[in-house]
């Protein structure tokens, strides 16, 4: 199990970390699906986004806590 991230005497869940993470991520990923193109293929467009944030962070949250365990 992960626990807690010390940030100056504030503890700080890692699925925070991992949510900030992610959020950006597909912030990035969406601007990049928009420039070439691919959204027009997409028939509900916050439903997509919201899978993919969660797809997002279920990866980073498996690859930290991987990494950090």
């Amino acid at each position: 199990m992960i626990g807690e991230i010390d940030l100056a005497g504030l503890f700080v869940s890692p699925l925070l970390i991992c949510m900030l993470v992610a959020f950006f991520a597909r912030l990035v990923l969406s601007r990049l699906l928009e420039a070439v193109g691919l959204y027009r293929f997409i028939w509900q467009r916050p439903l997509f986004d919201l899978s993919l944030f969660f797809i997002l962070l279920c990866s980073i949250f498996y690859v930290f806590r991987t990494f950090a365990g």
